[in-house]
């Protein structure tokens, strides 16, 4: 199944790494490897969350996602959407960006000798405008899931009283809105623009979120309406195989793929998530090269096609099933995430934090699951001892 998921993603990344070996040479291959490892790393908590969305969708929908949202996901999101920032931070036309790209300073200083900036700058200068977008669209999906009722909670202490103050309707919102406005309000240079660009975030994700459950079927509704009761837990498969399988059933039984405009929808929700999710990455990628071609090949295809392949394994392995706690902290990387974006509104925050506290959550999460499927499983044998009593 590893070779069957991944197979493609290994195929890309061998040409990938062909076609930089001759755009640059050495230089520009390594730095490829570079930024792909790069986008995997901080891009973990996101396959995480696209395959709990994936898993709704019906297979057309994942073939979608998997064929035309990866080209998406290349020159979209990695290679034309800074270009259109740039373009609208900037007043450049694309075509002029995308000059400026390919034809950076020759000393890499951040001006050219006639005192005009250069892409880069012009895209590090756009960042409180990408931080305010992404950080209120991911803010949102982290809110929106914190205040949920939830069958399991990880952070008990925290998960428990939220949920409780979810039930106030809108929590999320307001929640997301007084920090968007205390962001704009203490960090941003051009406070308007900053609550502008971040009421956008909040606009797209209550309308591509919202369009999707509206043209959910009946039937959907009710099976995540069945999935949030309280399920059976405690009998678990042989703890030697290390599955979880009567959890993985129960999920996939509660869960009705959406199809037609639900899945159009929820296609449109991934889109805009994985947006959110590679700015920091695009942004980042300049600290390395500022070259939007090895950008697009290390970032895009190699990088995003791993993101994929892993969104997959996920999905056909049943992992969130077996791990019960993964997704919880995926969900709390992203709130990391989100914040940090507001935060660098007004300060500068390190790639290298962000990619630890997204890999730290998740590891915490799993190895928190792998002990709950170790404690059930013992109890199981112990209560098979007393039966046989």
């Amino acid at each position: 199944m590893h070779l069957k998921i991944f197979m493609w993603s290994y195929i890309v990344t061998a040409i990938s790494l062909v076609v930089a070996f001759f755009y640059g040479g050495w230089q520009a291959l390594i730095l490829c490897v570079i930024l792909g490892i790069l986008e995997v790393s901080l891009s973990f908590d996101n396959a995480v969350i696209n395959a709990t969305v994936l898993e709704r969708m019906s297979d057309f929908w994942q073939k979608i996602f998997l064929t035309i949202g990866i080209v998406i996901a290349v020159f979209g999101m990695r290679l034309l959407l800074p270009l259109v920032i740039v373009w609208a931070a900037a007043g450049l036309p694309p075509v002029e960006a995308f000059r400026l790209a390919m034809n950076p300073p020759a000393d890499g200083a951040a001006y050219f000798p006639d005192g005009s900036p250069s892409y880069e700058t012009l895209l590090t200068d756009a960042h409180p405008i990408i931080a305010a977008f992404g950080g209120m669209f991911l803010l949102m999906l982290f809110l929106n899931w914190l205040f949920e009722e939830k069958e399991h909670t990880w952070l008990s202490f925290l998960e428990k009283p939220l949920a409780k103050a979810g039930k106030l309707d809108s929590m999320a919102i307001l929640v997301a809105a007084v920090i968007l406005v205390l962001a704009a309000e203490f960090l941003a240079e051009e406070p308007e623009v900053v609550l502008l660009s971040g009421l956008l975030g909040l606009i797209v994700y209550l309308a591509v979120n919202g369009l999707g459950k509206l043209f959910e079927n009946p039937e959907t509704v009710g099976a995540h309406q069945d999935a949030d009761a309280p399920q059976d837990t405690t009998a678990v498969a042989d703890p030697s195989a290390g599955q979880t399988e009567q959890a993985k059933a129960s999920r996939n039984s509660t869960l009705v793929r959406a199809t037609g405009k639900a899945g159009f929808f929820l296609f449109l929700y991934l889109e805009v998530l994985d947006a959110s999710f590679s700015f920091d990455g695009v942004i980042g990628a300049f600290a390395i090269t500022s070259d939007p071609i090895i950008i697009a090949l290390g970032l895009g295809l190699i990088g995003a096609m791993f993101v994929r392949s892993l969104t997959v394994f996920l999905v056909r392995k049943g992992t969130l099933a077996e791990y019960v706690y993964l997704e919880h902290g995926a969900h709390w990387a992203i709130g990391a995430l989100a914040v940090i974006l507001m935060v660098s509104i007004g300060f500068h925050v390190s790639e290298f934090i962000t990619g630890l506290l997204g890999v730290f959550f998740i590891g915490a999460a799993f190895l928190t699951s792998v002990r709950r499927n170790k404690r059930l499983a013992a109890e199981g044998h112990a209560e098979d001892a007393k039966l046989h009593v």
